[in-house]
């Protein structure tokens, strides 16, 4: 059980134009949370920043975010390069830790971070945001019920339209590309609905240069026998594809907005039981995301999107990366 009473006191590393959707929105309505520093690479652009959006305290450094005395928690939205060394900044300050996806560069790092909060009593979560939506939830209990029978296949798509080719997630150096950004919550979804971590058969990148994917498919097996696919992208000739669909010997499930499932909250399913359209809450999937940390944080309660997890999702990019010929991300 965490010594923090609440309001759990969070401190922003990164001042992104995301966080207001990520962060700052739900906190709003979130009683148990409080976002009450922000730091960035200078201190103008914290103070900024924190004037726009009622923040109290700014950093003009990271350093000086994580050793404050009045944060609690930590969410990291830096580059995704930087995610590892700052969260182990953080727990080595004794801070809890919100990391946004993916969780590190590559693999090895993430099993680094996996085994040092193993040996922490602070929280660690990946911010894989859909996991909490209750229409992700009723997915696997329908999976996990039997209704559609033993598995056979998983596919799973999301593919968007980011243009500005210098942004981060374009960026080797800062461990960009379409598997790192969208890729985490794809393969994310694989392994939920599929139920384990699959093996990967083959895989193929669309390049924006010779080491970074713009786009990615890939092919894998589970080890009951079902097979999956994998489709993301920044930016291809699909444009905007949002789908889910897990097919079984009895029955199938289709969703059509799986990593924002509050956006189009409608859950489909045909199985022997007949055809059925099931429909969930609009309310923000950060929103979920937010009141699982601050139960995980005040009362100990348990995470969908753990440091472990979180290790064996890099291990499955890493892999669709060898696969694909292209090298793994490394950490700054």
């Amino acid at each position: 059980m965490s010594d923090t009473k609440g309001p759990v006191r969070i401190g922003v590393l990164g001042a992104s134009s995301y966080v207001p959707t990520t962060l700052l929105n739900p906190a709003k309505g979130n009683a148990e949370v409080e976002v009450s520093a922000v730091a960035s690479r200078g201190l103008d652009d914290a103070e900024q920043f924190a004037a726009k959006f009622g923040i109290a305290r700014a950093h003009g450094s990271y350093e000086d975010l994580v050793a404050d005395p009045d944060v609690d928690a930590v969410y990291v939205f830096v580059p995704t390069s930087m995610h590892g060394m700052w969260t182990k900044a953080a727990l080595a300050a004794g801070k809890h830790v919100l990391v946004e996806k993916p969780f590190t560069a590559n693999g090895a790092e993430a099993r680094e971070i996996a085994d040092l909060a193993a040996k922490t009593d602070r929280v660690v979560m990946e911010a894989i945001q859909f996991r909490y939506h209750p229409l992700t939830l009723r997915v696997e209990q329908v999976i996990a019920s039997g209704e559609l029978g033993k598995l056979q296949r998983v596919e799973v798509n999301l593919c968007v339209m980011l243009g500005n080719f210098k942004g981060n997630c374009y960026n080797y150096d800062f461990a960009g590309g379409a598997m790192m950004d969208a890729g985490s919550y794809v393969v994310n979804m694989l392994r939920t609905f599929g139920g384990s971590t699959p093996e990967v058969i083959s895989a193929r990148a669309t390049l924006q240069d010779p080491r970074v994917d713009r786009a990615m498919s890939a092919e894998v097996r589970f080890a009951d026998g079902h097979t999956g696919r994998i489709r993301c992208a920044l930016w291809s000739s699909q444009l905007f594809r949002a789908t889910a669909k897990v097919v079984g010997e009895r029955g199938a499930l289709r969703v059509i907005s799986p990593a924002a499932p509050h956006l189009f909250p409608r859950l489909s399913i045909k199985s022997k039981d007949g055809k059925r359209v099931e429909w969930f809450s609009r309310r923000p999937t950060y929103a979920y995301q937010l009141d699982a940390f601050a139960g995980a944080v005040l009362r100990g309660e348990p995470v969908k999107t753990t440091p472990e997890g979180a290790a064996e999702n890099m291990a499955v990019i890493d892999e669709i990366y060898r696969a694909a010929g292209l090298p793994i991300r490394v950490p700054s």
